[in-house]
This record gives C-alpha cells, sequence and structure tokens, in this order.
C-alpha cells in the first residue's frame, strides 16, 4: 500500500480517471488556481486531482463509482489503493445576487473549505501572445461565461459571508489578474479585503505580482489581508524567459527586495510563493531557490506543473512523480527547520496545501519542538 504523502504525489502528476464524473463537489476547467482539476479526500487531506487534462486520460488511477456513503474505491491498473472521498458541492452556489448574477460565477470552493476568487479576470500579460504566461487560462472562465471579468467588493462579501455561513469556509484567496497600474493589482485587492472584513471575520491571503511602491504592503495588510502571495512561477531567467516572456520583464531581484518588505509587515511564514516544477528549472535550482526564501521568511509552495487544455502548453508533459519527490521530501525537512509551517500560515495556498503534496512531506519532517 502507498503511504499518503506518495499516493498524493502520484495522483497529482498522473491525474485520475472517473467512473462518474458527476462524483461530489464539480471540477473546475479554466480560471486562475486549480483548473481542470477535482476535489478529493484521502485519508484526513483533501486535494485537488488533474481530471480534465491530457495525462489524467491515460491515468493508470480510477475512482469507481461512489457507494451509498459517498465513498469511491482508488484502482491502480485495477487494483485497490485506497479508499477516497468527494466533498460536496457547495451549498452557496445554489445562490444569486439581486441582480441575478449566480455565486458561483464570484467565487469558488477549492478544497472543502477555502474560498477563492480572481477580483480581475482579466491580464495584462493575458491579452498578447507574446507576454502572456503560457501556462495561464485566466481567460477561458470568462470566455465561457463562468464568471465575470470583475467582482465588485459588495459581491465578494456577499458571497464570502454565504461561504462562512453555509459551507463552514474557514479561509479565502483573492489572487487577481494584473492590471495596468503601478500597484500591480494591490488597490484592487485592498478595497477587496475591507468589504469582506466588514461583514465576516474571514482569513484573508492577497495575491499579485510585485507592487513598484513597497507602501502597498503595509496598506494591504491595514485593509484587512493577513497573508501574501507574490509567485515566481519559475525560478530561472532562461525559463522565465520562455514560460512567461511578460511577467519575466519584472526581475527577481524586484521580488527580493519586494519578499522582504512584505515580511516586515505580514511576517514570517505569512508571505509566499508559487513556483511551477516541470516547466524546465531543475530540482536543484528549485531548491537552491527555495533555501534562500527560507531563510528569508517566505514559503516556497511547489506545486506540479499541470497541463490545462487550450493553454499553449497544454501538450506539455506532467513532470514525474519520481521528479516531484526529489523537491518535496528535502524542500520539507528544509521548511521545517526554518521553522514556516503551512499550518502556521493564516490563510492562502499554503496553508490549504491541496494542490501539492508538499505539506505531507512538510509533517514527515516537523522537529518534535516544532510539533509540540
Amino acid at each position: 500500500m502507498y503511504d499518503t504523502a506518495t499516493l498524493i504525489n502520484e495522483l497529482q502528476t498522473h491525474g485520475m480517471r472517473l467512473v462518474d464524473p458527476r462524483a461530489g463537489q464539480q471540477s473546475r476547467r479554466g480560471g486562475a488556481g486549480p483548473s481542470d482539476h477535482k476535489a478529493v479526500t484521502i485519508a484526513d487531506r483533501t486535494v485537488m486531482i488533474p481530471v480534465h487534462t491530457a495525462p489524467s486520460f491515460d491515468s493508470p488511477f480510477l475512482a469507481e463509482q461512489p457507494d451509498s456513503a459517498g465513498t469511491s474505491r482508488l484502482l491502480r491498473d485495477g487494483a485497490e489503493v485506497a479508499h477516497i472521498r468527494f466533498p460536496e458541492r457547495a451549498r452557496f452556489y445554489e445562490l444569486s445576487t439581486a441582480d441575478g448574477i449566480p455565486y458561483s460565477h464570484i467565487a469558488a470552493l477549492h478544497s472543502k473549505d477555502v474560498l477563492a476568487t480572481t477580483v480581475l479576470q482579466t491580464c495584462i500579460r493575458y491579452e498578447s501572445r507574446k507576454k502572456t504566461c503560457q501556462f495561464c487560462s485566466i481567460g477561458q472562465s470568462l470566455a465561457a461565461g463562468r464568471t465575470i471579468a470583475h467582482k465588485t467588493p459588495e459581491q465578494l462579501a456577499e458571497v464570502a459571508k454565504a461561504a462562512v455561513v453555509l459551507d463552514g469556509v474557514q479561509h479565502m484567496i483573492l489572487t487577481t489578474g494584473t492590471p495596468a497600474g503601478k500597484d500591480r493589482g494591490a488597490k484592487v485587492l485592498c478595497d477587496s479585503a475591507r468589504a469582506i472584513k466588514a461583514v465576516v471575520d474571514l482569513p484573508l491571503q492577497g495575491q499579485c505580482e510585485p507592487p513598484e511602491d513597497d507602501a502597498w504592503h503595509q496598506r494591504m495588510f491595514g485593509a484587512g489581508i493577513d497573508a501574501l502571495g507574490m509567485h515566481l512561477e519559475a525560478v530561472t531567467p532562461e525559463v522565465r524567459q520562455r514560460i512567461m516572456p511578460g511577467k519575466a520583464s519584472v526581475p527577481l531581484e524586484k521580488y527580493f527586495s519586494s519578499f522582504e518588505a512584505a515580511v516586515k509587515v505580514f511576517g514570517r511564514g505569512q508571505v509566499s510563493t508559487y513556483i511551477l516544477a516541470g516547466l524546465g528549472d531543475t530540482p536543484e535550482a528549485i531548491l537552491e531557490m527555495s533555501e534562500k526564501l527560507c531563510r528569508m521568511g517566505v514559503y516556497p509552495f511547489v506545486v506540479p506543473f499541470v497541463p490545462i487544455s487550450g493553454t499553449p502548453l497544454e501538450s506539455h508533459p506532467a513532470p514525474s512523480a519520481k521528479f516531484m519527490a526529489s523537491i518535496l521530501r528535502p524542500l520539507g525537512q528544509m521548511i521545517a527547520e526554518a521553522g514556516i509551517l503551512s499550518s502556521d500560515m493564516k490563510a492562502g495556498c499554503g496553508r490549504c496545501g491541496a494542490c501539492s503534496a508538499l505539506s505531507t512531506y512538510e509533517k514527515l519532517k516537523v522537529p518534535a519542538r516544532a510539533s509540540a
């Protein structure tokens, strides 16, 4: 039998086939975050598993029809490896705003208790194929009519309150496409956070590119944002330029100066970055970057790259489970030794942990003093 870390790692790289694609919480196509995934609970962990990607169509893993209790057998090459459950569809999805916009068009349930939204579903990078991040599908759900271009602060507050009351949501992620202004989206995050915190006590993570002026970190914190994500995605100049030519115009030096300023405001372990493994960076390069980030107090959330249909990288292979384990196992120890555990994060992707097996590896390496 598999240990949990290995099973999650293999599922997130291979994906999973479904006998009943309607089981539990609906899957997601397009948009930001874990697109083309479905939430699955394995033991006590709820994770996002690819189900609509090219690798998943040929996956050795198959989830059988759920039984009357909602439990499915998970098979690998026909042999049972685990029992899994699918979180139920969010109750707040049944509601609409007074002007008729479905709540599901404003925010989405990730994992089993995380609310996420892309405040601006447009981006200056996405508008040109010469500038766009090659992995990004932010425009797909908008084009398909599954979301709206700009979620107002009032809409976000209304949906956030409902998600807490009806579905027990524990924290919320506010990400955004990058607008043209020098704040890089920080202003719209501030406006959104103030409105949400005025109606519900919900920990918030904001996500944006590094603002040109570091004063925005204090403004975001003051508006009610509890944790901040500024996402590198790739760690070496060559891969950054090839995979995300527009975003690569913001140099790594700017990211690091912004990380340093943000940690002073939000605290160690409350600032994070997203790194996509499998785009061309070597394990050694990712671990070297992660070590530098950990020393600064920035949580390096390393996730396997998932090729999303309709993007320029839809045929790019997903990384192997072995490749991911070579990063996540030492990274889990590195994070534990730095004292910036995902479980201590107030809100965000690292705290959720559903898109990577990292937090499971992290727990394997937590020193006794840190787990007491």
